[in-house]
């Protein structure tokens, strides 16, 4: 636990109390597989903190399919200037992170149950944050009309991130991306470290250009 106590901080007994939450009810519910309970905190709790190291102060975060709460939920965790909404379309997910909110008696943190293509126009959001939700081509379509101008897309990827990057080109153009770039997070802490696709939204990111054409015709 040396890892996760130089990781979490002070908040290493919010993170605990969680862990035991998806290995108890996570495993029970199928948020999480059996298998995982082993290997939660290096392959899920240390890999979605370490994102933190991206994110500045007091930043607000949506984090798109939230799930079980990764890693909507562990950033809340260990970082407390963050207000996160954890955005989850299915009914026992966002039934299991409310009341993992309440156990954590986590005060930075809301959810709310919708797809992002629905609910775009509620948000501006400095970040938005997913992990394992869908490739990214179709990620940035659901992620980048809920960030504000200039905000960011820190996506967690795994070995395919850079041809995930690559793939998703033509998408990003449309929406006329300002940078897109591969971060590594976590060195020292998790191993490997956690890969990010990061996209910084352009002015106007509300929607891609094509379907401002379509709108105004």
């Amino acid at each position: 636990m040396g890892t996760a106590r130089e990781v979490f901080g002070d908040t290493l007994p919010i993170a605990e109390r969680y862990a035991d939450f998806l290995a108890g009810p996570g495993v029970e519910r199928g948020l999480i597989g059996p298998r995982e309970v082993d290997r939660l905190w290096e392959r899920h709790l240390i890999n979605c903190a370490v994102v933190a190291e991206a994110i500045p102060e007091h930043a607000t975060v949506v984090d798109v399919g939230s799930g079980a709460g990764l890693p909507g939920l562990v950033l809340a965790i260990v970082r407390p200037d963050l207000r996160i909404t954890l955005l989850e379309p299915l009914l026992r997910r966002t039934t299991f992170l409310d009341e993992a909110v309440a156990l954590l008696e986590l005060k930075n943190v809301e959810v709310r149950r919708g797809r992002a293509e629905e609910v775009a126009k509620d948000f501006a959001a400095d970040v938005v944050t997913a992990r394992a939700v869908a490739p990214l081509e179709r990620l940035a379509k659901w992620a980048l009309p809920l960030l504000r101008p200039g905000g960011e897309l820190l996506a967690l990827k795994g070995e395919r991130a850079a041809v995930e990057l690559e793939e998703a080109r033509p998408v990003l153009s449309r929406f006329g991306v300002r940078t897109t770039e591969l971060l590594q997070v976590g060195r020292g802490k998790v191993d490997p470290p956690t890969t990010l696709v990061r996209v910084v939204a352009d002015s106007a990111p509300r929607r891609a250009q094509g379907s401002r054409k379509k709108r105004s015709s």
